[in-house]
């Protein structure tokens, strides 16, 4: 097995065995950087002579990835490609992501706890519905539901239009920015691709189809 080393955000030196590692706070960011890494893997591995090798840690309740490139020494006589062993999070950079996590419920209890944050029942009734029904169209990405651990699912008041109905751009939304909060957090940000303005009040204004093509954007990691 390789010997492998972590370094992160450490100038290269003389060892054969190098990692370079970078957080980022958003998918955006995260897609460009790894476009970049790949870049380093590649020239790396040219001047190392042998294998070179990428690890992600994704962390969901910080919306943040962390990349290293990992360069690998081979052992001597060594045929078959070698199998990574990866060190642990060192104690600062871990201590930083449970405050980090902590950061994220905290700020999460806070926008479910806000006046329009309705809860399952009280949505079902304005939309006529059943609660069942209400939660097979947040699982379909029809209407947008938001988890949190101690008061359950909680439906946004603004993504209904005067008339009382979920804006039909929600589905598309869902399946291009790939999960609730992601949606949630695109349709409270004002964006430049829409004038300044967020998703939601360009969802009002009647423009779904800016509002999707700024929602693949986003996705996509285009900067606008």
């Amino acid at each position: 097995m390789p010997a492998t080393k972590t370094l992160a955000n450490e100038p290269r030196n003389d060892s054969p065995t190098i990692a370079l590692s970078m957080k980022l706070p958003r998918k955006a960011d995260f897609e460009k950087a790894l476009i970049r890494q790949y870049a380093k893997a590649v020239k790396l591995s040219r001047e190392a002579g042998h294998q070179v090798s990428f690890r992600v840690v994704v962390d969901p309740l910080v919306g943040a990835q962390t990349i290293s490139v990992v360069e690998e020494e081979p052992l001597p006589h060594q045929d078959v490609f070698p199998v990574e062993e990866v060190p642990e999070l060192d104690d600062e950079l871990q201590a930083a992501l449970v405050a980090a996590r902590e950061r994220g419920r905290r700020r999460a209890a806070e926008i479910l706890a806000e006046d329009d944050m309705l809860s399952a029942e009280a949505f079902a009734d304005l939309l006529g519905v059943s609660r069942v029904t209400v939660n097979t169209k947040r699982q379909n990405g029809q209407v947008l539901g938001l988890d949190g651990a101690k008061r359950g699912f909680r439906f946004p008041l603004w993504q209904l239009d005067r008339d009382g109905r979920p804006y039909p751009a929600l589905p598309k939304l869902h399946e291009v920015l790939g999960g609730a909060w992601a949606v949630y957090r695109f349709l409270v940000t004002p964006h430049g691709a829409l004038d300044g303005r967020t998703g939601i009040d360009a969802m009002k204004r009647g423009q779904d189809d800016e509002v999707v093509a700024a929602a693949e954007s986003v996705a996509r990691g285009d900067f606008r």
